[in-house]
């Protein structure tokens, strides 16, 4: 279906990167055969040079991924009010002329991702980088009632929040929803040294969320679903976001149980997993 292109994930480095499995395994599911989704490692002092010229050697678009999102923002021709807000672009799509459109898929990810309705919610983000960026943008922008950022340096939080709204706190306080925007656990370790906060801890939150992957999961997520509390993993909002640049780049519905089925997901997986239904965000709170 359709003329060859190529696609592909900038990033540096990118070799750990699964959104090649993901994104061929799609492509494939729709029948685009002529198609391609590849590695792109290309390092920050020559990201400027190369993504211009993509397009010319047959890129419809790329992803981007860590240390470029920001770089790629301020490359862009084009540009979302949700990229330009959060500060950060995930996804590129090419057009004819040398125009390039930034969006960033992560936040709406996030918030179609979980299984409840985020309007009127609380929430508490761990970490102020990028991903928290964007965490708290599509959370404010989804009507949550109160967004909290705690981060290891305070002013890092108190920035954030400066420019996306939020309160900045020095403690965790309980919510209805816990995302962990830091690289804690990305290594497999046990998180809860290094995280402020015990895994009994994890009874104050009504979902919890890591947007860190592992082949085997985090410990974060296996602590909040042996407690019967919902749980969001990392590969869950990898696939989320990857299925809207998917529909981006193509122009066509994304194959949502291939793309799962490609990183070792069981079909329609996802946030009911940790134990309760689409919209009890109170399920696995301790009482009082």
């Amino acid at each position: 279906m359709g003329r060859a292109r190529r696609l592909g994930v900038l990033g540096w480095p990118v070799a750990h990167s699964r959104s090649p499995q993901i994104q061929n395994a799609a492509l494939a599911a729709s029948g685009l055969d002529g198609w391609r989704y590849q590695l792109l490692p290309v390092p920050p002092a020559l990201l400027g040079e190369i993504v211009p010229a993509l397009p010319a050697a047959g890129f419809a678009g790329a992803n981007v991924t860590i240390p470029h999102k920001q770089a790629a923002l301020r490359l862009a021709t084009d540009v979302t009010p949700a990229a330009r807000a959060i500060g950060a672009a995930n996804t590129l799509v090419f057009g004819a002329g040398g125009l390039i459109h930034a969006d960033n898929t992560d936040a709406p990810a996030l918030v179609a991702a979980l299984p409840f309705g985020v309007a009127g919610r609380s929430a508490l983000v761990l970490g102020a980088g990028g991903s928290a960026r964007a965490a708290v943008w599509a959370l404010l922008d989804a009507g949550a009632a109160r967004v909290s950022v705690l981060n290891r340096t305070h002013e890092r939080a108190v920035e954030l929040c400066s420019a996306l709204g939020g309160t900045p706190v020095s403690s965790p306080a309980a919510a209805d929803l816990l995302v962990n925007c830091t690289a804690v656990g990305l290594d497999g370790s046990d998180p809860f040294g290094r995280l402020p906060l015990t895994a009994d801890a994890l009874f104050d939150y009504g979902c919890v969320v890591d947007l860190v992957y592992t082949d085997r999961g985090t410990r974060l997520i296996e602590a909040a679903r042996e407690r019967g509390i919902p749980a969001v993993d990392g590969l869950e909002l990898l696939v989320g976001q990857g299925a809207l640049s998917f529909e981006r780049f193509t122009g066509l519905a994304a194959p949502l149980d291939a793309m799962r089925a490609a990183v070792g997901m069981a079909a329609g997986c996802g946030a009911v997993a940790g134990g309760a239904m689409r919209g009890d965000p109170g399920a696995g709170r301790a009482s009082g």
